[in-house]
């Protein structure tokens, strides 16, 4: 809590102009976008110039906001998985090229053979032709998906894969969950370990508390999602989004995905002492629009080329935008998913960007 208190008076004391003005922005656009809780933060591989958190943990309550709340991240999750993944090939414990079916041959033999030959690097790119699937479809149930959180994934993915839906329209690429819980199985195998297991490894390593689910299931103080009609989420374990944990079931804090996306822009820098500035930029822009966990883009309004992600696990909304070019990165957090409140959110970030040269 001081080291918090210190960097919230660091950091007003180093910039008070623009914290302060984009502070009161930020909680008109909260207001105005029904958004219970906004948090947000600008920062560079080795500087955060704006970290703030407003507004309430949940709606029509007296919990008001804290920097260290935790959100559900969604499908930032990914770059989570895909970092772990690149460690990984990194160490010699799995390769690229890695065939699923290597891995698990006994579901080969009852799963579409569309994807016999499907790797490692086709799962995390999303160049695996395989439908999409999250947690708001009906099938498959609880009673057909048993077993521990590890042994419930293996069982969803081998009924998905038996499913043997053919991709029609080949596209240059396939945003489908399962490619994730696809991989995400396969880092188990190379490792040995859960991937929570790993995620949890990761963190101890960069000094991050990662957790899983929604962050009021475990502490009915931390931060409650809303829905679209702004009705509070209760703590409960979602099975479907257990299923789909390696693509978005992470949980944390504001400040600690800062240093995550810190290291990410420290690596694309070349001031990674894990990775080398080619791996980071593979991961980041290996493929066209989605490489590794990272969608990229062109900003129209300043040219510059970003790598990002954004999540909506149902009940919350993240984004993080990330521009080597200028050595930026914006986070913006919600405990809400709706579109007006999506609205806000890039509304506050294009504002953001044009503040900061982005």
């Amino acid at each position: 809590m001081k080291k918090i208190l210190f960097l919230t008076f660091f950091l007003s004391f180093l910039n008070p102009f623009y914290g302060q003005e984009n502070s009161s922005r930020a909680e008109e656009i909260r207001k105005q976008y029904k958004i219970p809780e906004l948090a947000y933060a600008v920062v560079s591989s080795d500087s955060i110039f704006e970290i703030q958190a407003l507004g309430f943990k949940r709606l029509n309550s007296s919990f008001k906001a804290n920097i260290s709340d935790k959100f559900r991240l969604g499908s930032i999750t990914k770059t989570i998985t895909s970092y772990i993944a690149t460690t990984l090939v990194r160490e010699g414990k799995i390769k690229w090229d890695t065939k699923f079916f290597d891995l698990y041959p006994e579901l080969k033999a009852e799963s579409n053979p569309e994807i016999y030959n499907v790797t490692l690097q086709d799962f995390l790119t999303f160049r695996a032709p395989i439908p999409t699937w999250s947690y708001g479809n009906e099938t498959p149930n609880q009673k057909e998906i048993k077993g521990n959180n590890q042994e419930q994934r293996y069982e969803f993915i081998a009924w998905f894969f038996k499913q043997k839906q053919i991709i029609k329209e080949k596209k240059d690429w396939y945003g489908s969950n399962p490619s994730y819980v696809a991989a995400g199985l396969m880092l188990e195998k190379a490792t040995g370990k859960s991937y929570e297991t790993l995620v949890k490894d990761l963190g101890k390593g960069l000094n991050i508390d990662f957790g899983f689910g929604q962050p009021n299931f475990t502490d009915i103080n931390q931060t409650w999602g809303h829905d679209e009609e702004l009705k509070p989420e209760k703590p409960a374990l979602n099975y479907k989004l257990n299923w789909l944990s390696s693509a978005g079931n992470v949980n944390c804090s504001l400040p600690d995905y800062c240093k995550f996306t810190q290291m990410q822009l420290k690596g694309l820098l070349g001031k990674s002492k894990l990775l080398t500035a080619e791996e980071f930029n593979y991961m980041h822009f290996g493929f066209p629009e989605f490489s590794f966990g990272w969608y990229s883009e062109i900003n129209e309004n300043s040219g510059l080329k970003y790598s990002f992600h954004c999540g909506n696990p149902g009940t919350f909304l993240t984004k993080v935008y990330i521009c080597k070019d200028i050595n930026k990165a914006f986070i913006l957090f919600a405990n809400v998913q709706s579109e007006e409140a999506d609205k806000g959110l890039m509304l506050l970030l294009a504002e953001l960007q044009q503040q900061y040269g982005g």
